[in-house]
């Protein structure tokens, strides 16, 4: 297969040929066409709940809720994500993480997108604020045991477990999962500076959602948020929606971790939908407004998931920051990939997946519309002009 497209990294026209999965050749053009789309490595978010109706996180994880995300998602833009997991029972977080593989070892269409599974919690802060829309009841001190029979639920599939480092037994817990190549995040934590240098230590490499999963009110300082964004040996995911972080609170955020900044959505199964109040088993009631914030029913002040999708956070990303567009893809494609150590995707290189994302930038308005998804060389999504 060819595609034609302006790279996002250069400017340059070019045309790129795919076969088996893989980019197996780039041509640069010598002529530019004005109508080319940009093109880039397929958009990857390290944090799916749910979208456009479909809930990865109710009781009982269907087929449907699966395939459901897997093509919301692809229509805008996402190549590969990973399903997050969050807390709850054993036998609900196991379910989940049974289906997932499943779906994943008998149907090729989503084992290409899948690219593992985030399992977020249970291992959390209890405390209110910090577990955000985390049911207290099911937060809990890790465990191994409990892992490994997720884990092998998942058919091996988890690949980033994010945890409040300060809850009795993670320092041993993130060394273990640190040597078996799980990415650890801190995240839904008030983990003091040295339980937090001391989980850097033991091997973790990155803040979920850093800014949000906190209490409304801090100390102005110290606090956990001013560490995490001060240590440069983290990373940093964060959610451009406009309502997680306000614009001026994103940008000063973006500005400071700089390359190690990565967009996500947290985007949950109310992403697409009309406004009004739902009821999930994460979260009980909500309230979605028209602009798209999404908070708990009983306290307006916690917010329960993102209602944006991955396109509109970059979007925003564009608009609020001093991010350019190479940047902001950048932290959807390459610097996913250098966190959870792939050295080919994330690029649109020779030998890298034909994972790929085509897209049209409107600067003056700075929308986003995307044109085509490609998964492993295929067309997942396309836009009729």
């Amino acid at each position: 297969m060819k595609r034609r497209g302006k790279l996002v990294t250069t400017g340059e026209a070019v045309q790129i040929e795919t076969a088996n999965g893989a980019i197996t050749q780039i041509t640069r053009l010598s002529q530019t066409d004005s109508h080319l789309p940009w093109v880039s490595a397929g958009w990857a978010d390290l944090q799916v709940n749910g979208f456009g109706g479909y809930d990865l996180n109710a009781e009982q994880t269907t087929t449907k809720d699966i395939e459901g995300v897997t093509r919301a998602l692809h229509a805008k833009g996402v190549a590969t994500y990973l399903p997050t997991v969050i807390t709850g029972s054993f036998e609900r977080m196991r379910q989940a993480m049974a289906a997932i593989a499943e779906y994943c070892r008998t149907n090729r269409y989503a084992n290409a997108s899948i690219k593992g599974i985030h399992m977020e919690g249970p291992f959390l802060s209890s405390e209110d604020g910090s577990r955000g829309a985390h049911p207290r009841a099911y937060t809990r001190n890790p465990d191994w045991d409990e892992f490994m029979r997720l884990q092998d639920a998942a058919e091996g599939r988890i690949v980033m477990v994010t945890l409040a480092p300060e809850r009795e037994g993670a320092l041993a817990f993130i060394e273990r999962l640190a040597k078996s190549g799980v990415v650890v995040a801190i995240g839904h934590t008030m983990a003091t500076a040295q339980q937090l240098d001391d989980a850097v230590h033991a091997g973790a490499a990155l803040c979920t959602h850093l800014g949000n999963g906190s209490h409304p009110m801090l100390p102005r300082h110290p606090n956990y948020i001013w560490h995490q964004l001060a240590d440069d040996r983290l990373w940093a995911t964060f959610i451009p929606d406009g309502h997680h972080l306000t614009p001026p609170v994103l940008k000063a955020m973006l500005r400071v971790k700089r390359d190690k900044s990565i967009l996500v959505s947290d985007t949950t199964q109310f992403g697409g939908m009309p406004p009004g109040q739902y009821s999930s088993l994460i979260g009980g009631k909500v309230v979605l407004h028209e602009n798209g914030r999404l908070h708990t029913a009983d306290n307006p002040s916690i917010l329960a998931g993102s209602a944006a999708s991955l396109d509109i956070g970059i979007e925003n990303a564009l608009r609020y920051t001093d991010m350019n567009l190479m940047e902001a893809v950048e932290a959807v494609t390459l610097r996913v990939a250098k966190v959870m150590q792939d050295d080919k995707a994330g690029r649109v290189q020779i030998g890298s997946p034909a994972d790929l994302t085509l897209f049209d930038y409107d600067e003056q308005s700075g929308a986003i519309a995307v044109r085509e998804t490609v998964v492993a060389g295929q067309s997942v999504y396309s836009r009729t002009l």
